[in-house]
């Protein structure tokens, strides 16, 4: 045979043994690895880097034909522009190169200059230094504050100034620190607990007038025994008003002198400052510490400034309560659907129209269970339940409003088609021999689909729970109708009876992504905090992944024997 020949047999004979769709699949597998790598890399870069305490710059920059400012602030990014794109928006630019660098520059002091970030050209900076004096001041409004400590005052007096004023200024705010939490935790936990009695009091009062049937001497004396209860929180309430008003005067009287970069010198109040460090000053041990504690500020604090700062704490807990709440709801409901559809309804036109119909639900668009959650959930069945259950309450909704019950059960709804194929494959795959052998040794139908069948379909069923926790802890749409918010003032669960309040609104990961990446006032600001907080959704329901996934692996152990 000629070698030409000898070549085009073998090239056939690898392609009839489909060894090329092998290496396109292998292609494609390694591509998809590659990108889902890459991406969790760009997020952890982009998004934990946010947490490293940089080092701040002051230079001289002095663009063309302009005076001479001082800048002070920390490099965020750095890119190449067209000298032509810089000269038409209004550069003079007197160079013989083609592209130039910019530099984006974050030199907070919101509150004093109008805007905390701001481009500049590389060629026009000069002098550039990083001295250890430069502070950086987290602040509970207007953002990062960068400047020079220059004195420190107790009650307008001045305490401490030069080279002992920030050992006075540390000590100080950690007196100031301490007095915020006490006031939050009078404020958000002690008087939010007796505001919570007091409204329950007055649904109480409320019932009474509602109550037709009572007679007048069983009325007044329910009332007296209110009265006296709300007499009871009311001097609570006082007492606790007294405590704040000395902690205010307390947390008030400290302020510090601070210089900024045009040398203007701002008095600041220590009760509205978080941190206060030197990052230019620092060594590698303690940005490490600040890295990790600002990480663990990150996982376990509130947000603040219109979400762009502190934690995500409660878009963590909301998120993990809704899918464990969704994943309660929908698989026995979807376990009960397949084993009907599978095991005893009629296998005719009627079944197979129900299992296209099911098949067709999983590609409806998720907005459209919002919209359903919206109408049924909240608006029907929700305002029955206000009607009957809490009258005393009206015209305010109690479940008759986007709650976490109601965007549990809506998505419950739109992951159910999953659970319901996942189990039904499942049972398709269990030999008919097994249930014939139960059925021979005497077992009912009941008893061998409750003893044999559905455990060994439970790694079916957790293949269910998978598919349906991946898709509903990402999504956003049908959340934002029917219980989601931008923030929420109390966790669903509290110390308040009945501890577990369904009936709450609740924040979310992807809705924190999308309001903070979409609708927040600081764009820059904020970009650093889409990226930590798309990959800690990424890892959470990862997390939830997994361990279903090694409780499935665990449950196909367990019954392998059988299917042998």
């Amino acid at each position: 045979m000629p070698l030409e020949s000898k070549k085009r047999h073998s090239f056939y004979e690898w392609c009839r043994r489909g060894e090329p769709l092998i290496w396109i699949n292998a292609a494609a597998v390694s591509l998809s690895a590659i990108a889902v790598v890459g991406l969790l890399v760009l997020l952890m870069v982009r998004g934990f880097g946010h947490f490293w305490p940089a080092d701040v710059m002051q230079a001289q920059y002095q663009p063309h034909g302009d005076s001479a400012t001082r800048l002070i602030g920390e490099q965020v990014q750095v890119e190449s522009v067209p000298i032509e794109q810089l000269r038409s928006a209004g550069f003079t630019i007197d160079t013989n190169e083609v592209f130039l660098d910019r530099q984006l520059i974050k030199k907070g002091n919101r509150d004093v200059t109008g805007a905390d970030f701001g481009w500049v050209l590389s060629l026009y900076l000069s002098d550039i230094s990083y001295p250890d004096d430069i502070m950086v001041l987290e602040r509970r409004e207007w953002g990062n504050f960068y400047g020079f400590l220059r004195e420190v005052k107790e009650a307008g007096s001045v305490v401490a100034s030069g080279d002992s004023a920030w050992a006075e200024f540390e000590s100080r705010l950690e007196r100031a620190q301490l007095l915020f939490e006490q006031i939050e935790k009078i404020e958000k936990k002690d008087i939010g607990a007796i505001n919570y009695k007091i409204e329950k009091l007055r649904l109480r009062e409320r019932g009474l007038e509602l109550d037709e049937d009572m007679s007048p001497a069983r009325r007044a004396e329910k009332e007296a025994v209110i009265a006296a209860e709300r007499a009871e929180l009311d001097n609570e309430y006082r007492a606790y008003q007294r405590q704040l008003i000395e902690l205010y005067g307390q947390i008030n009287r400290d302020s510090i002198v601070a210089e900024v970069a045009s040398g203007q010198q701002v008095e600041l109040a220590l009760a509205k400052i978080v941190h206060a460090y030197k990052p230019n000053a620092m060594g590698i041990g303690g940005k490490i510490l600040f890295y990790i504690a600002k990480f663990w500020e990150f996982l376990s604090d509130e947000p603040r400034e219109a979400n762009t700062e502190g934690g995500i704490f409660p878009a963590i807990f909301g998120t993990v309560v809704m899918v464990i709440i969704m994943s309660i709801i929908v698989t026995p409901f979807g376990v009960v659907a397949a084993v009907y559809l599978r095991e005893y309804a009629r296998q005719g036109l009627m079944t197979r129209i129900i299992r296209i119909a099911v098949n067709n639900l999983a590609g409806v668009p998720s907005i459209v269970y919002g919209v359903f959650g919206l109408g049924f959930f909240i608006y029907f069945l929700g305002s029955e339940i206000d009607q009957v259950f809490f009258p005393e309450a009206l015209p305010a909704p109690t479940f008759g409003t986007p709650g976490l019950l109601w965007a549990s059960l809506t998505l419950a709804l739109l992951t159910l088609p999953v659970v319901i194929v996942a189990t039904e494959e499942g049972l398709s795959r269990i030999p008919k021999a097994l249930r014939e052998g139960s059925l021979a040794l005497g077992a009912t139908k009941a008893e061998t689909l409750w003893r044999v069948v559905l455990p060994m379909t439970s790694p079916a069923m957790m293949t269910g729970l998978i598919l349906a926790v991946a898709r509903a802890a990402g999504e956003v749409a049908p959340l934002m109708l029917v219980g989601v918010v931008k923030l929420a003032p109390t966790l669903p669960v509290n110390g308040n009876f009945p501890y577990f309040h369904l009936d709450q609104k609740f924040m979310h990961l992807g809705f924190h992504i999308y309001d903070v990446g979409f609708q927040s006032p600081n764009v820059e600001a904020a970009r650093p905090l889409v990226y930590a907080t798309a990959l800690l959704l990424v890892v959470i329901i990862a997390l939830l992944n997994l361990s279903a996934v090694a409780l499935r692996n665990h449950l196909r152990e367990k019954y392998k024997a059988l299917e042998i």
